[in-house]
């Protein structure tokens, strides 16, 4: 985890926040919700070093391989 990255990452986001919050505030609840949770969605993966982590493919595999590989191989 780089906290530079993380830093740079949740100031842009606290700049996105000043920038819109005029227009949000005449925006339904549920436009306001989905904003701030998308906006807290992509914080959090600025934390990790996505292009390192595996695919949800191999994540699959590596569950169901002894649970159902017997029957999946038949």
């Amino acid at each position: 985890m780089r906290w530079g990255t993380f830093f740079i990452v949740a100031g842009i986001i606290v700049f996105i926040i000043f920038i819109t919050w005029k227009k949000m505030k005449q925006a339904p609840k549920k436009d306001k919700w989905a904003f701030f949770i998308l906006l807290f969605i992509a914080w959090g993966l600025s934390l990790f070093n996505l292009q390192y982590i595996e695919g949800p493919n191999s994540i699959l595999e590596k569950l169901l391989d002894p649970t159902f590989g017997k029957f999946m191989r038949r």
